[in-house]
């Protein structure tokens, strides 16, 4: 049975962010701007992706 993933980008800069929401980007293995990460979609990974929806953009639910 094969895992669902998800496929993040980052669009936004850490920049004068809090020190969580870089480490949480980090986290996402995303750390440059456009950057491309696929994860596997757990509620985990949501909760990542929740707390910086305004530096990220999901491109997809993968099979």
């Amino acid at each position: 049975m094969a895992q669902k993933t998800v496929r993040i980008e980052q669009i936004g800069s850490p920049i004068r962010r809090e020190g969580d929401q870089r480490a949480t980007l980090i986290g996402l293995k995303l750390n440059k701007l456009h950057r491309v990460s696929e994860l596997e979609d757990t509620p985990s990974v949501r909760g990542m992706i929740r707390k910086v929806q305004h530096l990220v953009r999901v491109l997809g639910d993968a099979a």
